[in-house]
């Protein structure tokens, strides 16, 4: 890859008796390497504690407690395991998954993979404007105003104003989620218990908590996430070079996002002691009151604002790179709608869709955890794809999956896909009145 370099100006020497620089302070060192990796990776995985997410694991500590927690340390591991193959498909092939895909599967099968992707994803468009939606009315404002308002923006954001500058402003906006380690900490949670459910399976039998689990993987395993880092890694020019560098940003960012995730469970089910499912996002709110009392609602807004804003611009934006890159027409968000008429397009459609569904009078957290099942449905199918793909020598070359890390990423398929059939299988049989 072409770099342009520059000659620094010469600078003049320092007087004699100029006082020499200080070094940094170690904190601000590792802030800005921490700032300096954050990419594609950090930025998937973030957007994966959505709308959709925050309510799903808001409902499975108001439900089942610190039950889920042994769940979400296995998901934590096949989410590392996913956005790095991923990862490294768009940095050693400079195409994203939808080009790969075409590239080497048939077309009915590429049509069947970019099938899966529009319908779990148009779900998702639908529930970030919800969350959107939800978050204003936090705040105080008409989600019939706020909704076409926020979509507006999105819009706008992504095709004539600088995306990669939206980006820093909603992971700004999502930092407000870091209150919850601290809200769980105030909020005098069963330490003990936590600790030996989240090394230790306790499981409870029923459909409902397997239903629970398989939302789990679906808003922490999401298809658009491995979409969209395998496309953004690609449109950034980040190449087998840059890759040391940019997997340490998606490892640590998968790590990082479900580390809070983990911290929402912990809290809600320390706040609301009556397991039962949530019914508004006031509720959800409430596992922030130890942190921030009567704002607790406010502060909850202002980050599933900023998390559903993020998430309402890359769902749609994944969306539109598989579909362009399985066509082979311009995919980037650089380029202007003259360009790229097909993936601005897609992208344009999208938000309008979602942002009119989302709309309707409903349950927002039923809506938004029925979204994240549709997702753990599909997941598996698409993962399948992933996996091919990072197996073959053929695409990746001396970078493709080794034995033992193709073996650890098997597994992790093979346990998604065969909780996603269990769940369908009691899906249809309670439709058919068995069992």
């Amino acid at each position: 890859m072409e770099r342009n370099s520059t000659t620094a100006p010469a600078v003049p020497d320092a007087p004699a008796t100029a006082a020499p620089d200080r070094p940094a302070p170690r904190w601000r060192r590792r802030l800005v390497t921490a700032l300096a990796i954050a990419g594609p990776g950090l930025i998937a995985a973030n957007a994966g504690n959505d709308a959709g997410g925050i309510a799903t694991y808001a409902s499975a500590g108001a439900q089942y407690g610190y039950r889920t927690l042994f769940f979400m340390l296995l998901v934590t591991v096949a989410l590392v395991v996913v956005q790095e193959m991923c990862a490294r498909l768009g940095a050693y092939t400079g195409v994203g998954l939808g080009g790969l895909i075409r590239e080497q599967f048939s077309v009915r099968v590429s049509a069947f993979a970019l099938l899966c992707l529009i319908i779990a994803n148009l779900g998702l468009v639908v529930s970030e404007f919800a969350g959107i939606g939800a978050a204003l009315e936090l705040l105080g404002a008409s989600r019939y105003i706020a909704v076409p308002l926020a979509a507006a923006g999105v819009w706008a954001l992504v095709v004539f104003g600088s995306y990669r500058y939206a980006e820093k402003i909603f992971l700004v906006l999502s930092l407000a989620f870091l209150t919850y380690p601290v809200a769980a900490m105030l909020a005098d949670p069963d330490w003990g218990q936590a600790g030996a459910q989240l090394v230790w399976p306790h499981f409870v039998g029923g459909k409902d908590f397997l239903l629970l689990g398989v939302a789990l993987i679906g808003t922490t395993i999401t298809p658009y996430m491995q979409f969209y880092v395998a496309a953004a890694v690609a449109d950034r020019g980040i190449g087998p070079a840059e890759y040391p560098r940019e997997k340490a940003d998606t490892v640590a960012g998968s790590i990082f996002a479900n580390v809070i995730s983990m911290f929402i469970i912990i809290a809600t089910a320390a706040a609301i002691t009556t397991r039962a499912p949530l019914d508004s996002a006031a509720q959800a709110a409430s596992a922030l009151k130890p942190v921030a009392g009567r704002f607790a609602e406010q502060l909850f807004g202002l980050g599933l604002l900023g998390a559903s804003a993020l998430a309402a611009a890359v769902v749609p934006l994944s969306t539109s790179y598989a579909v362009a890159e399985a066509v082979g027409v311009e995919s980037s968000v650089s380029r202007r709608f003259r360009e790229a008429p097909l993936f601005l397009g897609l992208f344009t459609a999208q938000v309008c869709i979602g942002a009119a569904i989302a709309l309707v009078p409903g349950n927002l957290i039923q809506l938004l955890v029925r979204a994240q099942v549709v997702n753990g449905l599909i997941t598996p199918i698409l993962l399948a794809y992933v996996l091919t793909l990072a197996n073959r020598r053929s695409v990746l070359g001396d970078a493709a999956n080794g034995p033992v890390f193709r073996a650890v990423a098997t597994v992790c398929v093979s346990v998604t896909a065969l909780l996603s059939a269990i769940v369908l299988l009691q899906t249809l049989l309670g439709w058919l009145g068995i069992g």
